[in-house]
């Protein structure tokens, strides 16, 4: 017996749907009214995300929004009222405005008037003109809240990460990214150093502090006194931490990531602090501190063994650190050494001897290898991806010869 596609139960063709990505499940609504149906089944849409330009009135959006069961919205452009979108969506769990630079204080004022209960995720990152109000507002209403990206929002202060750990307390991921004005202050109140005026938003697991210039050590002190539960820390471009601040974060237990790239006072010392420490990181990353040299490859080898991600990018260290390190290294998956411009031949030899498990290498700017250390390399068992540009990544599966994929600085 045939069996045409037209005589399929809904739920058939909504399993068969579910398969497509969301330009082709908006075109599937169309066909017909029976494939229309079907596609508008919740099972569909799960997990989508909506991406919205909101520029003029539309009726019917929001009820169809609702009818597929969405409930993570990003706003491309908005044209009209924020609270538009919470009206129209009362149970709306992720609210993505990155880059809506017209929003102000007044239309989130508007918007949040009464509790969101079902809101987790919100993204502010480049709403420049929003403040410290704003995030009384976020504080006051969105109690539920896990995540909160205000990466680039300048206007926000001490005060307003003060409001933050008086009204956020199930936060779990927190980006304060070239948050210019925020202070070791604000930190302290995030930590619950001031449980006279906020308990502080001790659930926290990923904090990123990039490019904040105003932090120093004493904020590494309060995140290793208040934060025990953080998992992913971004120091990155935080000119003000120094070696001292690391002995705090050697405390951390539970920290699995931590980057320190271009992070100028980090030295050799820093890297002794962690590694003499209870750390079981994951993931580190000191790439750009001029300061970190061979002695820290073998601090790592020590103490930090157990990296499955090391990035090294433009450090001063040579094959002598290379040989330092290697035997000790047996979960590295992730080796960045770009810009390494004392990494010979040797140091490359030693990493295809000792580091079986690698996957990935970064040795873009690596002025002295030659084909035959390139060659080895590329014998690694498990190697995956190997950079050798500054915008090639080239799979290492199927390489012909390796003379033909060097750069031009290859002898």
């Amino acid at each position: 017996m045939d069996i045409h596609v037209s005589s399929l139960f809904p739920e058939i063709l909504a399993m068969i749907f579910n398969y497509l990505d969301v330009k082709g499940k908006g075109r599937v609504a169309q066909v017909c009214t029976a494939w229309r149906d079907a596609s508008y089944h919740k099972s569909v849409w799960r997990g989508v995300e909506a991406k919205l330009h909101l520029r003029r009135a539309n009726p019917s959006l929001f009820p169809s929004l609702q009818t597929r069961g969405i409930k993570k919205v990003q706003i491309l452009s908005l044209r009209r009222s924020l609270s538009y979108v919470i009206q129209g969506m009362p149970n709306i769990e992720s609210l993505n405005l990155s880059g809506c630079y017209n929003l102000t204080d007044n239309g989130l004022g508007h918007a949040f008037v009464q509790d969101i209960p079902s809101l987790r995720v919100l993204n502010l990152s480049l709403c420049k003109q929003i403040t410290d109000s704003s995030l009384g507002r976020i504080a006051q209403y969105l109690k539920n809240l896990e995540l909160l990206d205000l990466g680039g929002c300048s206007n926000i202060t001490n005060t307003g990460l003060l409001l933050i750990a008086w009204g956020l307390h199930n936060l779990k991921s927190l980006n304060l990214r070239s948050c210019r004005h925020v202070s070791d202050v604000g930190i302290g109140h995030l930590s619950g150093m001031t449980r006279s005026a906020a308990e502080g938003c001790l659930s926290l697991e990923h904090l990123t502090l990039q490019d904040c210039q105003k932090l120093t050590d004493l904020s590494l002190k309060h995140i290793s006194k208040g934060l025990n539960k953080l998992k992913v820390l971004n120091l990155s471009f935080c000119g003000g931490i120094s070696d001292a601040g690391m002995i705090h974060l050697s405390h951390m237990t539970h920290l699995w990531t931590l980057n320190l790239r271009s992070c100028d006072n980090i030295s050799d010392t820093g890297l002794m602090h962690l590694s003499m420490g209870a750390l079981r990181l994951y993931g580190l990353d000191v790439s750009f501190c001029d300061k970190v040299g061979d002695q820290s490859l073998a601090y790592i080898a020590q103490g930090l063994y157990q990296l499955k991600s090391l990035s090294l990018c433009s450090c001063h260290i040579s094959d002598d650190g290379i040989n330092r390190m290697v035997r000790q290294m047996h979960e590295l998956k992730t080796l960045n050494i770009g810009q390494c411009v004392r990494i010979t031949d040797k140091g490359l030899e030693l990493i295809a001897d000792h580091l079986t498990q690698l996957t990935g290498i970064d040795l873009y700017g690596c002025t002295k290898i030659t084909k035959r250390g390139l060659e080895r390399i590329t014998q690694l068992p498990c190697l995956k991806v190997l950079n050798l540009g500054l915008w090639q990544m080239t799979e290492v599966k199927g390489l012909g010869d390796a003379s033909e994929i060097l750069p031009c600085y290859t002898s």
